[in-house]
This record gives C-alpha cells, sequence and structure tokens, in this order.
C-alpha cells in the first residue's frame, strides 16, 4: 500500500482521471496533485511537508517540463527530503524520451497514459518491492 503518491499534469482532465484510477485501485492512501511541476517541487522542498512515495510525472508541460522538474529534483536537494521514487506517466511513447528519463536515478518506471487499474496495481507492488529490501 502506498501512503501518498504526487501527480504532476498541467492536464486537469488527466489529473482527475489519474486520481479517480489511483483512489478506485486501493493501493493509494492519498493523491496529491498539481497542475505545475514548479509548485510541486516548492511543495516537497517545503519544510514539514508530508513524505511522498510515488511521483507520478507529466514530460510535457509549460513553464517547467518533466526533465527539468527531475533535474531540479535531483540537484536542489528535494529527492533526498521527499524520498519519493518518479514514474514517468506521459502521452510519449517516443524511446528517446523513455531513455532520457531512466538517466534520472530517481525514475522507476515509464507509463504511457492512460494509466489503468492495473498499471496503477502494478507500481504500488514495484514500489513497494523497492522500500522493503
Amino acid at each position: 500500500m502506498l501512503n501518498r503518491v504526487m501527480v504532476i499534469d498541467d492536464s486537469d482532465a488527466d489529473l482527475l482521471y489519474t486520481r479517480i484510477i489511483l483512489e478506485r485501485c486501493g493501493a493509494v492512501t492519498e493523491v496529491l496533485t498539481f497542475g505545475s511541476a514548479i509548485d510541486a517541487l516548492a511543495h516537497l522542498k517545503t519544510p514539514g511537508s508530508p513524505p511522498i512515495d510515488v511521483i507520478l510525472l507529466d514530460i510535457n508541460m509549460p513553464e517547467m517540463g518533466g526533465f527539468e522538474f527531475l533535474t531540479a529534483y535531483e540537484t536542489g536537494g528535494a529527492s533526498e527530503r521527499a524520498g519519493a521514487v518518479v514514474v514517468m506517466l506521459t502521452s510519449s511513447p517516443d524511446p528517446t524520451d523513455r531513455e532520457r528519463a531512466f538517466a534520472f536515478r530517481a525514475v522507476r518506471s515509464y507509463v504511457v497514459k492512460p494509466l489503468d487499474v492495473a498499471s496503477a496495481r502494478e507500481l504500488s507492488n514495484v514500489i513497494g518491492s523497492l522500500t522493503d529490501g
């Protein structure tokens, strides 16, 4: 069971849909949604903010895209504070994007939208095995 999942996506429809799927799969206690990577990063850097188990991150967003978020997350100390692993949840099936994503140490999985219940449960299993061992 995952306690807290953060979803970062600039699409309100995708945020809502992903929240519904995560809640429906029954493997998540709380879902935090952010329409801006900048706002999500600020939340992660806030002292006393609750720990996040998984960050579901879109690639293509205005102002700060997913790769820019990852750079800031890993180099700015947010990853040490948050302790979360990152799953790219994107509409891009491009192998170049996949390869670029896995170059970041925090990225553990790459899922092409839309997230479905089976994929959400699988994420919970994969992340659970990482934190157990």
